[in-house]
């Protein structure tokens, strides 16, 4: 960049004609005028305006590109990017008219995908199925409906727009089973009934986060339908149920199909030696699958538990005489209300698993932690643990990797746990095996 083309440049060009006039204007004076003073002071009177119309005439263009920069700020902060500077040089105006450009251009840029995106998670909520309402607080603990997609207004407003009605007066409009799920608080399940019997209930998933948005209190409902989803998991379970009563059936009626068809003709040859042991395996295939059956029944009516108050260190060496385990307790005197029965089932469960998992019968052990609110019971061993699939669906109802294994075990455990407010989970340990969690509230 040249000295003429610069900021400084433009302004020598201006300051030199003035000093100049500043300098010859008193040596011209000063041949009519022989007072020096008058001549200083005509000399000042006449420069002084020149300078003061000089600098206004350099300043001019100056002031007109601060004023376009100042609008374009302005135009910016509302979200307008169609416009442009122009300015004649190559000094530093030039480069900040050329900087602002380049900053005009990057958030016109941002502002276009920006625009996209919104667009795009605009078309996204607007058509997903699930009901999305977002409720607003105001003033006199007054909720009132800030957005809600396509879903929610087919589902509670019958299509219409909801936003900016009361929350409190939608919800008076909608079936008792929602009014008492929203009212409960927390994510669950519920099921709509039909007023025709020959139409299935409707089941829906809620599921609500509490934020802040603008510094106000917002909670957001999402109400996911999943009739259509448990009716095919319905179809599944039952192919599974079927598959695994056929199985077993199979296998305990053609044995003794077969053996009575032995029999008989024993019987018709006179040969009755063989007979006891013929009559003693029919037996035994008839245990079998009384039993199979009876399992199946236990975990399809499993009664509500009846909660009794316990010692649990009583209760553990009560439950350590029928199976072993090595007890790791902490405390001596803790009590929990459970349904003994029901307990000590799923215990038997996880422990004889423990045995069977390849674990020597010295490495199954089982843990009692006194938590805030919770106690936790880990069921430990040292067998060959579990791979993700396995993970993923051991807790599912009748799926089992045992070749006469029902599948009932762990589910009918996690039912009553959940049936006493708990929950059941599990893990594979480090240096192999597996960890069966139970957690129980303590009230």
């Amino acid at each position: 960049m040249t000295l003429r083309r610069s900021l400084a440049g433009r302004l020598l060009l201006w300051l030199v004609p003035l000093l100049a006039v500043a300098v010859a204007l008193p040596l011209l004076l000063s041949h009519w005028i022989d007072d020096a003073w008058l001549v200083g002071l005509i000399a000042l009177l006449v420069v002084v305006p020149l300078a003061a119309w000089l600098l206004r005439l350099a300043l001019q263009s100056l002031r007109s590109l601060l004023r376009a920069l100042s609008g374009s700020v302005n135009a910016y902060r509302d979200g307008e990017y169609n416009f442009g500077i122009h300015w004649q040089g190559r000094d530093e105006f030039a480069e900040l008219v050329a900087a602002h450009a380049e900053l005009g251009e990057v958030l016109r840029t941002q502002r276009q995908a920006l625009v996209q995106r919104e667009l795009l998670l605009d078309t996204m909520v607007q058509n997903t199925p699930v009901a999305m309402l977002l409720v607003a607080a105001g003033g006199d603990n007054e909720r009132r409906i800030a957005f809600a997609n396509l879903a929610a207004r087919q589902l509670l407003g019958g299509g219409w727009k909801l936003e900016g009605q009361r929350f409190d007066d939608l919800l008076a409009k909608t079936p008792l089973e929602m009014r008492e799920a929203l009212a409960r608080g927390g994510d669950s399940l519920f099921a709509i009934g039909n007023e025709d019997e020959n139409e299935e209930e409707q089941v829906f998933h809620l599921s609500r986060r509490h934020f802040r948005l603008n510094g106000r209190a917002h909670e957001l409902l999402l109400l996911r339908l999943l009739t259509s989803e448990l009716r095919r998991q319905e179809v599944q379970t039952w192919k599974k149920v079927i598959r695994v009563i056929s199985h077993e059936l199979n296998n305990s009626l053609a044995p003794v199909a077969s053996l009575a068809h032995s029999g008989a003709e024993l019987v018709r040859r006179g040969r009755h030696e063989r007979l006891d042991e013929i009559f003693a395996t029919i037996e035994d295939r008839a245990r079998h699958l009384e039993g199979f059956i009876r399992g199946y029944a236990r975990f399809a009516k499993l009664p509500q538990p009846q909660l009794q108050n316990v010692d649990w260190r009583g209760f553990l060496l009560g439950l350590q005489r029928q199976i072993g385990f090595a007890l790791e307790m902490r405390e001596d005197e803790l009590h929990g209300r459970i349904d003994p029965a029901q307990i000590e089932q799923a215990l038997l469960n996880l422990l004889k698993n423990a045995h069977e998992s390849g674990s020597t019968d010295a490495d199954v052990a089982l843990r009692l932690t006194h938590l805030p609110e919770w106690l936790r019971i880990e069921v430990l061993d040292r067998g060959h643990g579990m791979n993700d699939s396995v993970l993923q669906n051991a807790l599912v109802p009748f799926y089992s990797t045992k070749r006469n294994g029902t599948g009932l075990g762990l589910a009918l455990t996690r039912e009553i746990v959940e049936a006493h407010g708990g929950r059941l989970s599990l893990h594979n340990r480090d240096g192999g095996g597996l960890c069966v969690a139970v957690q129980l509230p303590l009230a």
